[in-house]
Formats: C-alpha cells, structure tokens, sequence
C-alpha cells in the first residue's frame, strides 16, 4: 500500500546560521544542550512545514488537472434494475415488526449482517476524458451493513430492531469529505483510460532537496492508492472481533451493535496485501480456532497465504505459493490436515494492462488445478491436481474422505467478471450469460458465443492423495443455476451431509442483467434424487428442495443459523433479505431448514428497501439498546 513518505537524513553539523536563529536562552554552559536539541526541533518542524506545503501544492495541482480533463457521468440503471441503486442510512436503530408468523422459541438471539455495494453520490459511475473512458464495475461501490437485532424479552417475547451504516473506510471518509467522486475507476474501459487511472488515483512523483545538509525526499500522493476500499463483500468473525472485507484491502474492525468502523485489521503489522473476503477457521483439529487466510495481486507475489492464531494477534504462518499468474481467487479452503487452493484462468495482471490488455480477464480455456497443501507446508509442499477449466468463486465445503480430498462448490464454465470484451454492448452480454442451459445441450463448454454460460451448478472433485486421481462431476442438474452457498460453520473443513444455496432465477436474471435469486435450495449430498443415471444423460445427481419465494421476490445475503441446544447438522434457520419488486418492500425471511419447503415461519418488515447485495452472517450473541 503506498503511503506519504517523507524521510530526513543526517549530513554532518548543523549550519551557523540556524543556531543564530534558535530560540533565545541564557549563554551557560548547563543550557548548552538544551539549546542543541531546540534547535534541531525547530529545524525539523520548519522542514515538515515545507514538506507538508509541497505535498498540498501537489495534490491540489493534480486535482485540479483531474477535475479538468475527466468528467464522472452516472451509470444509468434499468427500471428492472432498481433494487441495485443506493439508500440512505436511517440514522439509528429502529423498532420493526414481525408482520407475519413470529420468531420460533429455539431462535439464538443475535444480529443478522449483511454486507453490500452502496456506492456514493448516487450510484455508480464512469468516466470520459481525452484518455477515452473508464467504468466502476457491479462489484463496486462503497460497502453499507444492514443489521437486524433479535432480542428476547420476556415470557418468549422479541424485540427486533433494524439498523444500517457505511463501512468507515479511509477511501470512503476521503470523498466524503470532499463531497464529490474523486477516485477515477481503474478496472474496466479503454486502456489508456484505465492506466492514467492508476497513475492519477496514486500520483508519486518524487521531490529532493536539500536543506541545511540534510536531504529531503518527498513523495507527493494525491491519494496513494490505486482503488477504493471498497469493505463490501463480506463480514467474518476472529477471535471476538468482527471484520468487512474485500478483496482488494484488509479488513476494518467494525462493532456490530452500533456499526461503528475502526481500525484495519493487518495483524498487527504482519500482512500488508489484500485479504480474501472467505477466510476459513480450523475446526476440531490442530490448531483449532486458527484462521486460514489467502491474499491475491496483480504484482509477484500472486498469491501468499497465511495462517493467524486464534486470537487474532499474531500471524503464526505467511508463504508465498509461487503461482506464475494473478489468480483472482475469491475462496480458500480448509480440511483438518490441509489448506486448499482454487487456481482457474480467471486473472489480474498489470503488465498485461500495460501491453494494452485488459488488468482483469476470463482467459477461457486455460488451465484450471485445485492444490492441496499441508497446513503449515510451503510452495514446494502444494499437491497440484489438473481439473477441468472452469470458474468457481464460492466453495462450500472441502474434507479428508479416506485417501481423498473433496472440494464442493459452485462450478460455471464462465466468469462474471470482469464482464465483455471492449466493444461488446453489456447488458446483452449479461442477458445471454444469465439465460438457462437447455438440457439437450451435452457438449456446452461456456463459451461467450453461447447462451447460459454464466450458469452455475453444484460441483464436486475428488483428488485422490495417493494416486493423484481426479474424479470429478456435477451434482446438481440443468434445472436451476445456484450460488452463494452456506453450511452449518460448525461443520467447516470436516465431511458434511448438508448444503445451502441462493438459486438464479434465470429469466429473471436475463431481462435485468443482473443475477436475481428467486429461491434458495437444500442440498442432501448423500441422498440422490432418485434417478438412475440410466435413465438421464447426465450424472449422478443429489437430491434437492427449494424454498421458492412469491412472484418477482428476490434474496441476498442469506445465512445459516443454528437452533439453541442443536445437535444435528441441519437442526437450523435460514435467514435472508427478500425484496418484492412489485411492492418495493423488504423483509427479512426465518426458514425452518427442517420444512424447507413451508412457508417461511417468520417475516419482519423492514422500514425501507434492502438493496441487493452480498454475503450475510448470523452472531448469536445478547443485544441491548
């Protein structure tokens, strides 16, 4: 992370003519000293002065060149596309109601939090200028958490109060004090656009001089990043302490009960990269409570992994695995014995930028692996098994199966980022991805030319330990697309019989161009749904129920929560945001997973819409206001 510099260095004695302006004290040899070191403060102060004057100068010349030649424009929504645009904060927590069913009596009490973009004075935007233009993409936009209290009172009762804040982010705080767009986006557009984003987002133009033998390095930045923190992905918990995270930045503390943001968690110093949005702690192991993290970049190191104690503290574990290209791995894995590493074709590369390509790309075809790598092993450690090329942004459960390892996931033979090529008009090219995959189709290999290749199925790999087989497979069929998967966290790195997901709905994904949810799907891994594979084209698959929300309803966020005093692995609730196109409302769904399919037993109706956004967590924990 590039950071203001500034750097004194010593060059013998200081000059006659600053003792002559020191302070003025009385000549006696016991004040001699005394009179040594005002002088060098003084010294030191008029020098940070200056400095602080030429780094001002600077970045207000840069502004002013940026205000100038580039122009910010809003990315216009589709009417279909209206629960994408941003809200306001409320203010405080506010009292809501549960207008349908009530809140069970094995309900933990605790806050549902979800992370999602709420971009900035309005919405998204691009830029124009003489460079060309220069687009934020989907996945950006400021980060705002939308928590929902439950609180038991008395003889069974509930209070539920709702609440919602801006991640305090450095980036943030900057523009809003500036009450403007001010960082240029720096991912998508017209190459030179893109790069002159990079270099006017940071701007290290270096400054020398010398001044009373001493030499002055100056590093003027107008902002000393390339991006946005943009703290919108996910929220994770670590040794008490919860966290937003994105990709591209550590994580910030946040207090889940006021929503107050605090410091960036970089682990006391020891992890200065980005931060994977799904990190995964040990679970019954050894080591238990350690917390297995991953980061990515554009630059050598690609991909370093690291390992911090349970407490939070202490960074026990940091190795380089020695890719030879920028992954944009969004998920690590974990089992008892081993961390679990996802390396498909989709990348980022600055050199790439730099040559005239793009910083991020789906290079479809290229070659795809899964590594397996001891917990405290080491580049040379990593077990690599050759799969099938794909994309596969969440996993939802990885395990030791005898002499095999098993990664689960959802598995699509395209990417949705970074989106098309230049020159390719977007929401079309949403709109065919989103499509269903006709079932007839037996040799669709994802390609952009075809319909349905965001589509995303339930996948499973099985990597043999001691032979070095892959067998690899679906388990979901052509019926439904699904994403956005989650377990009982209780079960995390160990054999599971149960799985959750959001479901697509395709059509409706279509028409918006944006991935809308319209159900959610229990998976019964070791149940099939009763089809012989000689009676499909298609393998084996696992049985399946859907909990289908009302017409034009759509969710985000969802999260599993386990009953009080449970003990079996889908003894629990599913809770998640659900937004009515039609009414313009949100609620907050509780689903038995017990009766997946009935009628949600609780729904709470939320004081202004929810946009759709990402990943959610239960906290069990006592609230009070």
């Amino acid at each position: 992370m590039a950071t203001f510099f500034f750097a004194l260095q010593g060059n013998g004695p200081l000059p006659k003519h600053f003792n002559s302006h020191s302070i003025n004290l009385v000549k006696t040899p016991s004040l001699s000293n005394i009179k040594l070191r005002l002088s060098k403060e003084f010294q030191v102060k008029s020098i940070s002065h200056i400095s602080k004057f030429i780094k001002d100068a600077s970045s207000r010349f840069f502004d002013a060149f940026v205000d100038s030649v580039f122009q910010f424009v809003e990315q216009p929504l589709l009417p279909s596309q209206r629960n994408f645009a941003p809200v306001k904060e409320v203010g405080e927590a506010v009292k809501v109601a549960c207008t349908e069913g009530k809140i069970p009596e094995d309900f933990p009490e605790g806050i549902y939090v979800r992370n999602g973009p709420n971009p900035l004075f309005g919405g998204l935007k691009a830029t124009t200028s003489i460079f060309g233009r220069s687009s934020h993409i989907w996945v950006e936009g400021e980060g705002v958490l939308h928590a929902v209290y439950f609180i038991e009172e008395d003889h069974g009762q509930w209070m539920v109060m709702y609440d919602n804040r801006y991640v305090q982010s450095k980036t943030f705080k900057i523009e809003s004090q500036r009450d403007k767009p001010s960082f240029l986006p720096a991912v998508e557009g017209d190459n030179l656009a893109i790069v002159a984003a990079h270099l006017l987002n940071v701007i290290s133009n270096l400054f020398f001089f010398c001044i009373a033998n001493i030499d002055i390095w100056i590093f003027p930045l107008r902002f000393g990043m390339v991006n946005k923190h943009m703290s919108n992905t996910n929220i994770i918990e670590h040794g008490g302490k919860f966290y937003c995270v994105a990709e591209n930045y550590v994580p910030q503390e946040v207090n889940l009960i006021t929503l107050e943001t605090f410091e960036d968690w970089d682990i006391n110093g020891a992890w200065e990269r980005p931060f994977t949005s799904h990190p995964k702690i040990v679970q019954k192991a050894p080591g238990t409570g350690e917390l297995v993290i991953m980061g990515v970049d554009a630059l050598k190191p690609y991909y370093v992994l690291g390992i911090i104690s349970a407490d939070g503290q202490k960074l026990l574990h940091k190795v380089d695995i020695k890719l030879t290209r920028g992954t944009l791995s969004h998920e690590i894995g974990v089992t008892q014995k081993y961390n679990i590493i996802m390396d498909y074709p989709l990348t980022i590369d600055i050199n790439r930028l730099m040559k005239g390509g793009r910083l991020m790309e789906y290079e479809k075809g290229d070659y795809a692996r899964i590594g397996v790598m001891p917990r405290y092993g080491d580049a040379d450690s990593v077990k690599w098994f050759d799969v099938e090329s794909h994309c596969t942004f969440h996993i939802i459960n990885t395990f030791e199966d005898g002499n095999e390892v098993v990664v689960r996931g959802c598995r699509s033979l395209g990417s949705v980022l970074p989106g098309p090529d230049r020159g390719v008009d977007k929401f079309e090219w949403f709109s065919r991805g989103f499509k269903p995959i006709r079932e007839d189709k037996e040799n669709f290999n994802g390609r952009s030319t075809e319909d349905g290749f965001l589509f995303s199925r339930v996948y499973e790999w099985r990597l043999n330990m001691v032979t070095g087989d892959v067998k690899e497979k679906n388990l979901t069929g052509t019926d439904c697309s699904m994403d956005f998967p989650m377990i009982n966290g209780g079960y995390t790195g160990l054999k599971h019989k149960y799985g959750y997901t959001q479901v697509i709905d395709s059509i409706a994904s279509s028409n918006c161009g944006m991935a809308l949810y319209g159900a959610l799907a229990k998976l019964y891994f070791e149940e099939s749904n009763g089809i012989s594979e000689g009676e499909s084209k298609h393998e084996q698959e696992i049985k399946v129920e859907y909990h289908r929300f009302e017409k034009n309803s759509f969710c985000t966020g969802s999260a599993f929560v386990s009953k009080s005093g449970s003990t079996r692995e889908d003894d629990g609730y599913i809770v998640s945001f659900v937004h009515n196109e039609d009414t313009d409302i949100s609620q907050v769904y509780v689903i038995d997973t017990k009766k997946f399919e009935d009628p949600p037993v609780a729904k709470i109706t939320l004081p202004q819409r929810v946009p759709f956004g990402f990943h959610g967590i239960f906290a069990p924990m006592h609230c009070q206001f």
